[in-house]
């Protein structure tokens, strides 16, 4: 059970994060080494897990347990689900002392990452993430909560876990597209940390989305890295956090312009929403031309898609600016933007209106 560990350190304490093959053979004796104790846990299961896996998961843990399957889509991602994990909590008499253990993706993370913040004012929360978009960006930071009708993570909290769980095996039974989603946000944090990690990438991205070893070790910790160093100078997301959500304003408001289909799954959104983000850097004058076609060349070599117009056409332009304009991240009546100037480079400070957003897209991304 060989793994390596990082150390969240923020204001309402610290975390760690275990990344490794074969970790959950071993739920129990990790809990013990990282002084994590609990009576009972509620596991909160992705239905994507096969059966077996589960079994070899529920077996290594030895407190008493109750498995609940969640049907986790950005559909279910809602207030509704977070009360029927409440109500579950409440009718087995889980107090503090108790656990919430989620295993699966981002959408089972953050739903009951928020349920765990929610109940008696805080449970303790182990996320054990089984994608590799989880494992590298949603269970790392401590955000959570659920999508709306208005858009996505509307409502939340910040609420850090005791405990991430990173096991590497899991990777091996996703599917192809599921692993080019994770690595649109490793290479996300490749681009906003410096040249270096970006250039580490470019030259090992197929043995990285082949999950070769010690590659895809070295990519999955060195993402998990970044984002550890960025969340601990800014938990809150008051400032410098917000670098973490470059391409994601246009990439949430096309998952909810899709109507969070899963023709369009978070990670290939925010595939094009990189691409859009440097493509209106580029437009306007923000963005190297140089790193610009070094990207789109990287894109073009790992074989991701970020065409926009494969997905959508002008007369769906309006509605994904008006999902914009909701975005959590606006104050001032526009939409904020956080633009690369160059590779390791962010610029957090600027705001377009409806109408610039608006011509960019019919001009520069439906063409």
């Amino acid at each position: 059970m060989k793994q390596s560990k990082l150390v969240v350190q923020t204001k309402n304490g610290k975390y760690p994060i275990v990344i490794g093959r074969n970790l959950s053979r071993n739920l129990s004796r990790i809990f013990k080494d990282n002084t994590i104790h609990f009576n009972k846990c509620l596991l909160l299961i992705d239905n994507k897990i096969k059966i077996g896996i589960i079994k070899e998961l529920t077996n290594s843990i030895k407190q008493k347990k109750i498995a609940y399957r969640f049907n986790s889509s950005e559909k279910n991602k809602n207030i509704n689900s977070v009360m029927k994990i409440l109500d579950l909590l409440q009718k087995n008499n889980f107090n503090r002392n108790d656990c919430l253990i989620t295993i699966g993706g981002g959408i089972t993370g953050d739903t009951g990452g928020f349920a765990a913040s929610l109940y008696k004012r805080g449970l303790k929360f182990i996320n054990i993430p089984t994608t590799l978009l989880s494992q590298v960006d949603s269970s790392i930071g401590g955000k959570t909560g659920v999508n709306t009708k208005y858009g996505k993570n509307l409502i939340g909290s910040f609420y850090q876990p005791n405990l991430v769980i990173a096991d590497i095996t899991f990777l091996k039974t996703l599917p192809k597209r599921e692993i080019i989603c994770g690595y649109a946000e490793i290479l996300k944090h490749s681009i906003i940390s410096n040249k270096k990690k970006f250039e580490y990438l470019n030259k090992n991205v197929k043995k990285i989305l082949s999950l070769k070893s010690p590659f895809i070790e070295k990519a999955i910790f060195e993402s998990c890295k970044i984002k550890k160093e960025i969340v601990q100078k800014d938990e809150n997301e008051t400032n410098l956090r917000k670098i973490l959500n470059f391409g994601h304003t246009f990439a949430h408001a096309y998952e909810a312009s899709y109507g969070y289909s899963k023709k369009l799954n978070h990670g290939e959104a925010v595939i094009l929403g990189i691409y859009s983000a440097l493509k209106f850097g580029l437009k306007n004058k923000i963005l190297k031309l140089s790193d610009f076609n070094l990207i789109i060349k990287h894109l073009k070599k790992a074989q991701l898609s970020y065409k926009l117009k494969n997905y959508f056409s002008t007369k769906d332009t309006k509605k994904i600016v008006s999902y914009m304009l909701k975005d959590k991240k606006n104050n001032s009546g526009k939409i904020n933007l956080v633009l690369l100037k160059k590779i390791g480079f962010v610029d957090l400070k600027r705001s377009f209106s409806f109408k610039q957003i608006q011509f960019f897209i019919n001009k520069f991304l439906m063409n």
